[in-house]
């Protein structure tokens, strides 16, 4: 499609000459610890998701926000503590992702967050539940220079839509996405690029079919299918769908379930990338919710220091050589998301 031609371009217009020399150090660092099974770091992250907050207004099950379960304290990303990250990571960053839990748009100062990243040439991305996306946030959304929305949609009607996204109003979410495709023609703005993202589960996947459509009627850019996480999922969940490919398990003869991928010694994410939760901890990778394997503090030394540590190079170091050992891999897959 010609919009995501656009969004490609849109991402490459991001480059640097400094942005692309440090992505090739991180890819030799990378490939150099993987072959030799010795850490080694040579640049700083190409992406960072940093969390604006973990309020949510929906409980979603299998998701921390929505079971409010957290072990971690719940609030707001103080805009000090985002521009003073954003000035470290900004000459070599390339895209930031501006969410991780919770609901982006409940921040007070979130198109002030997404403006200061755009100013600083700075590929910004966010995800949402679209229940906040009236016309005035739409046209805010659209100006503030925010790159791509990722809208998650799990059900093409009402009843399919609120058996996971509890609490939920389906119609909310499409006057949210009509609002902003309308504000982008109104302001002739090819950003943000808009998808629909669909997290096949079980109630759903019947649906698959017709939220493309639902997604050509309305304009959107692009769908993606996602794959769900289930934390309990050896005895089987009724969120586990039946169509394969959208499964990230395998049932067993005996009845129970695994995982479909086999645990591999190395992860691109631990990097190019990590996390930063509203509050300045800093965490390997999204697969970390409840911020478990805190590898340092924002609040208490550079990012510099802190990604060239000690701590996070034993932790890579474990990856390589053991990964299987580190709880939070062993429910993650990569390369689940499938593009329509």
């Amino acid at each position: 499609m010609i919009s995501n031609l656009q969004d490609s371009l849109n991402l490459m217009s991001k480059f640097t000459p400094r942005r692309g020399v440090n992505a090739l150090r991180l890819l030799s660092s990378y490939y150099y610890s993987k072959w030799t099974k010795q850490s080694r770091q040579w640049g700083l992250p190409l992406s960072v998701s940093i969390e604006p907050t973990t309020s949510c207004n929906l409980r979603c099950p299998e998701c921390p926000s929505g079971l409010r379960n957290f072990t971690r304290p719940t609030g707001m990303l103080s805009l000090e503590l985002f521009q003073q990250t954003l000035d470290q990571l900004a000459p070599s960053l390339w895209y930031l992702l501006l969410y991780f839990q919770g609901e982006p748009y409940l921040h007070p100062q979130f198109y002030d967050l997404v403006k200061a990243a755009a100013d600083k040439k700075i590929y910004t991305a966010t995800s949402t539940n679209g229940h906040f996306l009236n016309s005035d946030n739409a046209r805010k959304t659209v100006e503030s220079g925010l790159d791509r929305l990722i809208i998650s949609i799990d059900g093409t009607t009402q009843e399919t839509y609120e058996s996971y996204r509890i609490g939920g109003k389906l119609e909310r979410v499409l006057e949210g996405t009509r609002q902003i495709v309308a504000w982008k023609k109104k302001l002739r703005s090819r950003t943000p690029h808009l998808i629909f993202q669909f997290l096949v589960v079980k109630p759903n996947e019947h649906q698959i079919e017709e939220v493309k459509a639902l997604a050509k009627e309305l304009q959107v850019d692009a769908v993606g299918f996602k794959t769900a996480q289930i934390y309990d999922y050896v005895q089987g969940s009724p969120l586990i769908p039946e169509n394969d490919k959208y499964s990230r398990y395998r049932a067993q003869a005996d009845g129970t379930y695994s995982l479909k991928n086999r645990m591999l010694n190395h992860c691109w994410k631990m990097w190019h990338s990590c996390v930063i939760t509203w509050d300045g901890q800093v965490v390997p990778c999204c697969f970390d919710k409840d911020a478990h394997h805190v590898l340092g503090d924002m609040n208490k030394q550079s990012f510099k220091d802190l990604w060239f540590s000690t701590p996070y190079d034993r932790f890579r170091q474990q990856l390589i050589h053991a990964r299987e050992q580190v709880d939070m891999c062993r429910n993650c897959t990569e390369g689940t998301r499938v593009w329509a």
